[in-house]
């Protein structure tokens, strides 16, 4: 979900434009930029395309660039310590295989069906070792695309569909300016599963804040069963200062969840997922519990059991098991039994209590917002 910003538009034979961000499964991927930036780029929770202008990029510069890349492989094959950063993401792409691309940024299908099209198939004869080419993309535009429009992606190469579903619940997506309904998520998933691509939803806990959190996991578990995605994301909520989201919170006009709301609100989408065969991944930094990962619906229950685990610790061993995830310490429950690790947090605790217990939650949120 998150990268860094590493755009080049001065051109030599090793440079290529890369845009912000990509997904945590991409990172092996080799990053082509299609588009610059979002078409959209009004979700209030959202801060990473803010001030910037979106735009198509001519396809004769893209196809140029991947002619580069492809020379580029070549040289990596006979030559080693290349001081450029645009030749090393190439480098390290080589060494890992070579057998993946992601096209950024926020919204490639947007691009022409025969203009994308294009350029998939540009990849596949100019980048020989390229066995998988993934994106991101709105529901909303999916959703505008016919059948025959994805089923030609898929044909020319397109292996993956990243998109950011956040919630199922219309006035929750109209309330953070998502620009779609849940029908056009059905929709757009619908069409893109029905192409033979791989879909992959992003879910955000927590995004309903204390008004919308039940309607905001029942129906985000709604939609989901009627797309049944290959794989569905978790991606816990941040609200970053300075968001039309973050402005919301200064205004008192939205009460983010804590940790423990927030997993009660899981295990209640949990519930509520029926008749898919979709995997989960909880792949990310932000979310609490890492273990609420499987395949659906054979793993339902042991990741539910997991979260009953949690609640059946004791307050202490749950604010303990807070305090070491979001230092980074903690990645599974299991690690609690590390009685060393367990005492030095013990007694950091302890110094909160001393001084001013209120003072730990505020903590805890600025540690979280570190991974933003």
């Amino acid at each position: 979900m998150f990268g860094a910003k590493n755009m080049s538009l001065h051109r030599d034979c090793t440079s290529f434009e890369q845009g912000p961000i990509r997904p945590p499964s991409e990172a092996r991927s080799l990053l082509i930029r299609v588009t610059r930036n979002c078409p959209w780029n009004r979700c209030a929770f959202c801060h990473t395309y803010q001030g910037e202008r979106f735009s198509l990029r001519p396809v004769a510069e893209i196809k140029e660039e991947i002619r580069r890349i492809g020379g580029m492989v070549e040289r990596i094959r006979a030559l080693s310590g290349e001081n450029n950063e645009h030749f090393r993401s190439v480098a390290a792409w080589v060494l890992s295989g070579g057998e993946s691309v992601f096209l950024q940024d926020a919204n490639s299908l947007i691009v022409k069906t025969d203009d994308l099209a294009e350029i998939i198939a540009f990849i596949r004869t100019n980048l020989p070792s390229v066995r998988r080419i993934t994106t991101y993309a709105r529901a909303k535009t999916a959703a505008r695309k016919s059948r025959e429009e994805l089923k030609r992606l898929q044909e020319a190469g397109l292996s993956r569909i990243h998109i950011g579903m956040e919630t199922g619940y219309d006035p929750l997506l109209k309330f953070i300016r998502k620009g779609v309904s849940a029908a056009e998520q059905v929709e757009g998933g619908q069409k893109i599963r029905e192409a033979g691509i791989s879909l992959c939803e992003y879910v955000m806990p927590g995004l309903g804040g204390s008004q919308w959190s039940a309607e905001h996991a029942l129906e985000t578990a709604r939609v989901l069963n009627q797309i049944n995605p290959d794989h569905i994301r978790l991606r816990t909520l941040q609200v970053v200062p300075g968001s039309p989201l973050g402005e919301k919170v200064r205004e008192g006009k939205f009460q983010p969840l804590d940790d423990e709301a927030i997993l009660r609100e899981i295990r209640l989408f949990f519930e509520t997922l029926r008749g898919i065969t979709s995997e989960v991944v909880s792949d990310h930094i932000l979310n609490l519990l890492e273990e609420l990962e499987g395949t659906l619906p054979g793993d339902k229950e042991r990741i539910i059991g997991v979260i009953d685990h949690f609640f059946s610790l004791s307050m202490e061993e749950r604010m303990i098991f807070r305090l070491g995830r979001r230092m980074g310490i903690y990645r599974r429950l299991d690690d609690l039994a590390d009685s060393h690790t367990y005492r030095r947090l013990e007694e950091i605790l302890q110094g909160y209590r001393e001084r001013d217990p209120r003072h730990l939650e505020g903590d805890l949120a600025k540690l979280r917002s570190r991974y933003i």
